[in-house]
């Protein structure tokens, strides 16, 4: 049997240069960093959608409300003025 020695085994180990490493390091680096961010933005889309649909639900309650005091009716954003909605074969056009 022939003796090996570590120092065969070391030269044996093939490397890439420090640069090379230094340059596939940083861009693993660079690519963990925007998986982050990629998940941070998410969780922000994530809250930001639930923020949404409790602001639609709090509208529809407003709405509810609306209506049992004004009947069908259309509210003018800007100034508050209300206008009736017309009854279409005995149903309200929700059109607008």
């Amino acid at each position: 049997m022939e003796d090996v020695k570590i120092e065969d085994i070391a030269q044996d180990v093939k490397k890439i240069t420090d640069e090379e490493l230094k340059s596939v390091q940083e861009k693993v680096n660079a690519i963990n960093q925007v998986q982050m961010q990629i998940g941070g933005l998410e969780v922000q889309k994530t809250l930001g959608i639930e923020t949404l649909k409790g602001h639609q639900q709090e509208l529809q309650v407003i709405q509810k409300q609306l209506e049992d005091k004004y009947g069908k009716v259309s509210v003018n954003l800007t100034d508050g003025t209300l206008t009736e909605i017309p009854e279409q074969d005995g149903q309200a056009d929700t059109k607008n």
